[in-house]
Parts: C-alpha cells; structure tokens; sequence
C-alpha cells in the first residue's frame, strides 16, 4: 500500500486545439439542425494565424454559410485579437462529399469505421471521474469565469493528485502540484497568476497544503497564444476529452463527427455505462471496452473491468443494453442534439448536462 501521485490536463476553450474542436462540432450542430437521419459529418479543422481551413467528408449536409458558421463561433470563444480576429480570418473550405464505399457501411447504420471505445467511472468525485482530470476540468472553468479585461481565451491547467493504496482503489490523499498558464494582456503577468492561484484555490480547497508546489505561468509573460501562437487541429485532445490518461483511450477523437461514428457516440455509450455500474453499487470502479467492425451494426466485443462482478456486468449489459449505432443514437436522441460544439470543451464527460451522463439504466 504505497503513497503515488497521478497526473492530468485539461485545457481551455481558447486553446487552439479547442477553437479546431469546437469549429468541426459547430458544422456537426449545423448538418444535424435539418433533421435528417441520413446526414453524415466527418469535418476536420486546422486553426493558425488568422487562418481556418477545412477538410473532410460530408453526405445531406444542406449548410450553405460554412464561413458564418465559422465567424461565429470564433467571436464566440472570444478572439478578436491581432493574430487571430473573427473577422479577419482567410477561411478556406475544402469538405466534400462522403465516399461512396463509406456510405456501403453506414447507411444502415452500421458502425462508420471498426474501432476500439473505452469508459471509465469511480466514485472519487461527485462527477464520477478521476480527480485529476476532475480537477484540471474545473480549475478552467473557474478560470474562464475570472476572464475580464486581464486574461485571454487561451489557458491550459495541470493537476497531480497524489493517492494513498492501491492503483484503482487508492484514497485521495492531497495535491502534490498545481501548473497553470494562461494568456493575459500585455504587462499583467502577475495579476494573471494572482487569478490562476484563486481560481484553483477555490476548486481544490483543504486538498491543497502547505506542500503543495504551484506553478503558474512559469514561462512568465503570455501575451500571444491561441492559434496564432500555436497552430491547432482537431481531435489532437483526445486524452483531454476523456480520463487524462488514468483510463484507457481507443485512438479515435470525437469531433467533427455525426453519431454513427462509433468513435464518439460508442465512446458515449461506454462512459455510460461505467457511470450506471458505479452508480448502481455494483463497483466502485468500472472500465468498459467496446469494439466495433465498419458496417457491422453488434459490437465485436464487451470487455468489463473492475472492482464488482465482471462476468455478471458484462452480461447484464449484452443482455439489457442495445449496443448497435441505432440502438446508441435512439437511447441518447444523438441525431436531435445539437449542442456538440458547446460541451466538446472541458472534457466530453463529468459534471456536464448531456444524455450520455445521465444516471439510470
């Protein structure tokens, strides 16, 4: 029973890998408005110095004011900066239609590709999520609402937590290290760190002690960030969106995709399920895999890990639950959400008010 300390990130709305993320799912919102089944998404965005492009791979898509669109939620995030302005941007759409061998497997709903989805549930916080990535995920939110005058959209936030017992079973003990560095106007450096300091204070509360090391802004001055300090893409935070590398993640990112890709809505799913076998009592701890082949509507496999019964968990869920596309799209209403873009930020999963986080079989 040894003391060890784990360690997550998060980032900010304005981070440039998010505006990337947040564009690709404002066209899924988009596509997904008209209502149509048939709809198919798979759109990529690369953000840099005043500059969006777009790629990828559309079918009864029916939106015509991709660049509004793409405006829009950049004003949103709120980048009217030099180097990355709403208005300013060069916007460059390169999406075309789906392949006709793709749309084989999933007009039928058939998974959109084969992969491997995992989810992941304990009970260390009240989200049900680890508390590193926990944490991360609200010292940033607290932050953003500490935004102003001072600090910019770009931010990115890190949490060692450290534990006492066993790997899965261990009790949280304190925090060991807080880093977060956030973008600020030009010569408030310190009233930055002075508002990175509060906003974690205020989330990690008697967790922190008189040993806990901070580092807040190290580099010092952080005046040029977002995209025109650091070109970001879509789906390159995919631990960010998930468990912060204290479960497992298949490889594939979430946005920019409609539902029948099973890379997010199988992901959704599995997140779900972790959630409800530790909300049920049946463990403590509760890792999920699902995996699925393209066009195949079953999934190829359900492995079940935890604290509780695995055999019987695994074999409540074959029996109870339907693990198609339709049958997850259906469960979740995934082809009438249309909130994508505003909750693929700070993590797709936690303390957020969306179908897959709902309690209840």
């Amino acid at each position: 029973m040894n003391n060890y300390i784990f360690t997550s990130e998060s980032v900010s709305d304005g981070h440039p890998d998010k505006v990337a993320d947040q564009i690709s799912d404002a066209l899924v919102d988009a596509g997904l408005a008209n209502g149509d089944e048939t709809t198919r998404v798979a759109v990529e965005t690369l953000v840099t110095t005043n500059m969006v492009t777009l790629a990828g791979e559309v079918k009864n898509f029916n939106v015509d004011n991709v660049k509004e669109i793409v405006r829009n939620k950049v004003k949103e995030i709120g980048y009217e900066q030099d180097g990355f302005h709403w208005d300013k941007l060069k916007i460059y759409n390169e999406i075309h239609a789906q392949s006709g061998d793709i749309a084989l497997g999933t007009d039928d709903f058939g998974a959109g590709d084969q992969g491997l989805m995992f989810g992941y549930a304990c009970n260390h916080t009240d989200s049900m999520m680890p508390a590193p990535i926990h944490y991360s995920h609200e010292i940033l939110k607290n932050l953003k609402g500490k935004r102003g005058a001072i600090l910019g959209p770009d931010a990115k936030s890190q949490v060692s937590v450290e534990y006492y017992g066993a790997r899965r079973d261990g009790v949280i003990k304190r925090i060991d290290q807080v880093v977060i560095s956030t973008q600020h106007t030009e010569g408030n450096v310190e009233e930055a760190r002075h508002l990175c300091k509060l906003a974690a204070m205020e989330e990690l509360g008697d967790l922190v002690d008189e040993r806990t090391t901070w580092h807040l802004n190290p580099t010092g001055n952080f005046v040029i960030g977002g995209p025109d300090g650091d070109a970001g893409v879509t789906g390159r935070k995919i631990i960010v969106d998930t468990y912060g590398g204290f479960a497992p993640h298949g490889g594939g990112a979430f946005s920019g995709k409609d539902p029948t890709k099973v890379d997010r809505s199988a992901a959704y799913m599995a997140r779900w399920l972790a959630k409800n076998v530790v909300a049920d009592n049946m463990a403590d701890w509760c890792n999920i895999q699902l995996s699925y082949a393209i066009g195949v509507k079953e999934p190829t496999s359900i492995y079940v890990d935890s604290n509780g019964h695995n055999n019987s968990i695994a074999k409540f869920i074959e029996r109870e639950i339907d693990l198609t596309p339709k049958g997850i799209i259906d469960r979740f209403g995934l082809f009438s959400y249309t909130n994508y873009s505003e909750n693929c930020t700070y993590g797709h999963f936690g303390d957020k008010d969306v179908p897959w986080e709902k309690i209840g079989w």
